[in-house]
């Protein structure tokens, strides 16, 4: 019988200015440009496991922006200037304009700062998208 090894493959990154509706799968190195708590739901003297956090957090590269959820523990890595690499990431859609999330078949990491300066004019959250029914004749 021959031996076959299974090889890890690299993972491919992708850029803000990349990223389209109803995507997945995607891997970012980004900047966190601001986090802001939008929901804590459960009693801070409660138990940790029952309490919900979600913050948005305007995140980008040398590229664009875009508006990413961090939920729970998403939310303290998600601090200003830090650089975190998004694995799996998905797109998600809010009132027509695209959010970027990562849900449990991904990870948020914390990484090295990276060298890049964030382009904060081009915000792919502020586009909106109108959901068009194609009708072929």
């Amino acid at each position: 019988m021959a031996e076959t090894k299974s090889t890890m493959r690299k993972p491919v990154f992708t850029k803000i200015d990349q990223l389209r509706p109803g995507t997945n799968g995607h891997n970012l190195v980004v900047k966190v440009v601001s986090s802001k708590m939008v929901l804590r739901k459960g009693r801070p003297d409660g138990p940790q496991v029952h309490q919900m956090r979600i913050a948005e957090c305007l995140i980008g590269d040398e590229t664009g922006t875009i508006l990413f959820t961090a939920r729970n523990e998403q939310v303290e890595m998600m601090k200003p200037e830090t650089t975190v690499i998004l694995r799996n990431a998905k797109i998600d859609m809010f009132k027509g304009s695209m959010r970027l999330a990562v849900d449990k078949w991904g990870r948020v990491e914390v990484a090295e700062p990276a060298s890049f300066t964030v382009k904060e004019d081009n915000n792919l959250s502020l586009v909106e998208y109108e959901l068009v029914n194609v009708v072929e004749e």
